[in-house]
């Protein structure tokens, strides 16, 4: 599951803009463990791997609290995804290895 480790800066289109930040993975078997951090903070963030795919929930709390579902696939340098917001909906996710 290595191919999946990695930092990677990653951008999500949603109603707000832009919203960047900088995913790391260090995968363990079919889990992971990492961080994501940007303008809204940062989140210790930890999933399931399924083959290059990663899945997890993460925490919002600015501008209100949520709990986002995240599904992104990792192909080689190249990151998509989509996050999901409840009844918001679901915003595209997109990014690149940088380390």
């Amino acid at each position: 599951m290595a191919g999946v480790d990695g930092t990677y800066d990653v951008t999500v289109k949603s109603p707000l803009g832009d919203q960047k930040s900088t995913l790391t993975v260090k995968s363990e078997g079919n889990t992971f463990t990492g961080t994501n951090s940007g303008a809204m903070g940062s989140s210790d963030v930890s999933g399931e791997v399924s083959g290059n795919t990663l899945t997890w929930k993460q925490q919002m709390t600015v501008p209100m609290p949520m709990t986002l579902d995240m599904n992104v696939t990792i192909d080689g340098d190249t990151v998509t995804g989509t996050v999901g917001a409840g009844a918001f909906g679901s915003f595209p996710l997109t990014g690149t290895r940088v380390g």
